[in-house]
């Protein structure tokens, strides 16, 4: 490795979760704030638990449902014949 490129390396760098959960890692940042941890997480915690920001979640749904039951246009592929003029 080459000197004086690197980052400085915490081997006991804080991470505080919005939960109030907190452990140690390894990092190039001495303290790591998130908002999600192994011990909120939905998928850790086996919550049924939707995080939604501005209603995305709710929107994507109204789309779905509005694609769902639009009429579909069938396109015709029928082989037109053209007359040759001589």
């Amino acid at each position: 490795m080459k000197a004086d490129i690197h980052p400085k390396y915490y081997p006991k760098a804080s991470v505080h979760c919005a939960c109030g959960n907190s452990f140690n890692v390894g990092s190039t940042k001495e303290i790591i704030e998130t908002e999600v941890c192994a011990k909120c997480h939905p998928f850790y915690t086996k919550q049924e638990k939707v995080m939604d920001t501005l209603g995305r979640v709710q929107k994507f749904k109204e789309r779905a449902a509005k694609k769902s039951t639009a009429v579909k246009r069938v396109k015709d592929t029928r082989v037109r014949s053209t007359k040759n003029k001589k």
